[in-house]
């Protein structure tokens, strides 16, 4: 049986902080010796750009964001949006809201794929209303933990994508 086919997605604006975690991770993994059923994209902000990508037959659809769940700063997860097809398809040109990409893409008639998300717990994150006071880079947790969230990916590869959410070790946030 060969491999099914994964997206994994870095998703964020890397001039509002922690908001980058998903670009960095997506960098990192880059790097790595992933199997070529496997691609990995800095996706940045362009949701245009991940809308046609979701056009593509993929088996699973990795997103890597900054995840605020009210969790300590740096803190993964590992989750399984519920997309609803709620006929409402809104898309913001500039921003990357990645349910709402997807429900764009499916709308297009991207064929519904197993969505899962590397989120991690921000520190710091520029909102929209302050986007004239940029920040560079991540803060001291959510760096640290950029290596834990490329662990996670590859071990959801190696499951072709069949990993299921949950906790980590200690009862932590997978």
């Amino acid at each position: 049986m060969s491999p099914e086919r994964i997206l994994v997605a870095g998703i964020g604006n890397v001039f509002l902080g922690d908001d980058g975690f998903g670009v960095e991770v997506a960098r990192r993994l880059a790097g790595r010796n992933l199997p070529e059923s496997v691609e990995v994209a800095d996706f940045g902000i362009r949701g245009m750009d991940l809308i046609y990508a979701l056009q593509e037959d993929y088996e699973a659809v990795i997103f890597l964001d900054a995840t605020p769940r009210g969790e300590k700063p740096g803190t993964v997860y590992l989750l399984e949006p519920e997309i609803e097809e709620d006929g409402e398809v809104v898309l913001d040109t500039h921003g990357m809201d990645p349910l709402k990409v997807i429900k764009f893409a499916r709308a297009l008639g991207a064929r519904p794929t197993r969505t899962l998300v590397v989120g991690c717990e921000p520190q710091v994150v520029v909102s929209g209303e302050d986007y004239d006071e940029m920040v560079m880079g991540l803060s001291e947790p959510v760096s640290a933990a950029v290596e834990e969230a490329v662990k996670l990916v590859e071990r959801i590869v190696e499951t072709n994508g069949k990993t299921e959410p949950g906790h980590g070790e200690g009862g932590e946030p997978a």
